[in-house]
């Protein structure tokens, strides 16, 4: 079995839920203290021992390659000064990561996205992060890491779900299966964003995924479902319904920074925890 080398970031979203910041800023590089969302995501993926990055962008979203580059002119003017040190971690990024970029020209949904990234990824299993999911584990194993290790196992598709609000449902795609083990769900069903009383349990997919590469095919199968949008639960349906996708309750804690109220809350966490 080869083992995950790349990590696919869906980033070509509007986030119009933090306009008017997002007219020129992409959502993706909205900080939380000093860090954008994305370098969180990519430090997760370097953590699980990724070094292959493949970003999703769209029009208006040229900070994030920006970001993810050499800034000659002020590291010029910082160098031998204090500041010098706070470089210290996006210049080891850059150092060891490689990263490539393709653009989604339409906004189709998350399948159409992933599908959109395929030039990127190539015919091999592959990680997936929304970097609007911001999770921590206070130095335990990353939840990528923790899926990867659900996938050498398993050997099939893995997505990371968490319990939920039975009232938030609508929110979240959603699944049900068979326990496996401590943690460990068959995946049987899942919908998109049903309504509580059509809701088959209270387990919502969070934004971290571990892909097997006939998933491209599926999703070009896949028609546009909830929203009119192609989206990535319907196509890994297919896959459950052949016993090969695995849920997994991760460990750790998740914050989502596609909201004002969870951006916030990570904000608060994060600043009291450093």
């Amino acid at each position: 079995m080869k083992k995950i080398k790349k990590c696919l970031f869906p980033a070509a979203g509007y986030g119009t839920r933090f306009l008017p910041a997002t007219k020129a800023i992409p959502k993706e590089m909205l900080p939380v203290l000093t860090k954008p969302l994305l370098q969180y995501g990519v430090e997760e993926a370097m953590s699980a021992g990724i070094s292959t990055m493949a970003i999703v962008t769209g029009r208006g979203k040229r900070a994030i390659e920006d970001h993810f580059d050499r800034s000659y002119e002020l590291e010029n003017q910082i160098n031998g000064t204090p500041k010098e040190s706070l470089m210290s971690g996006i210049r080891d990024i850059i150092k060891r990561c490689t990263f490539s970029y393709t653009r989604q020209h339409e906004m189709k949904g998350l399948g159409h996205a992933i599908l959109t990234g395929e030039t990127l990824i190539g015919d091999e299993a592959f990680g997936v992060i929304l970097a609007d999911d911001l999770c921590d584990n206070n130095k335990e194993d990353s939840v990528l890491t923790q899926m990867i290790q659900v996938y050498e196992k398993y050997k099939c598709s893995i997505i990371a779900v968490q319990e939920i609000d039975i009232n938030d449902t609508n929110k979240y795609g959603v699944i049900a299966g068979k326990i496996e083990e401590t943690d460990i769900i068959r995946v049987e069903d899942m919908v998109e964003k049903p309504e509580p009383k059509d809701a088959p349990s209270n387990l919502a997919i969070i934004g971290r995924y571990i892909l097997t590469p006939d998933i491209f095919d599926i999703i070009r199968k896949t028609q546009a479902g909830k929203g009119g949008e192609i989206q990535i639960t319907d196509a890994l349906l297919t896959q459950a319904k052949q016993g090969r996708v695995i849920a997994y309750k991760f460990n750790g804690k998740r914050f989502d920074c596609g909201s004002v109220d969870g951006f916030v809350q990570a904000t608060n966490y994060f600043y009291k925890k450093n």
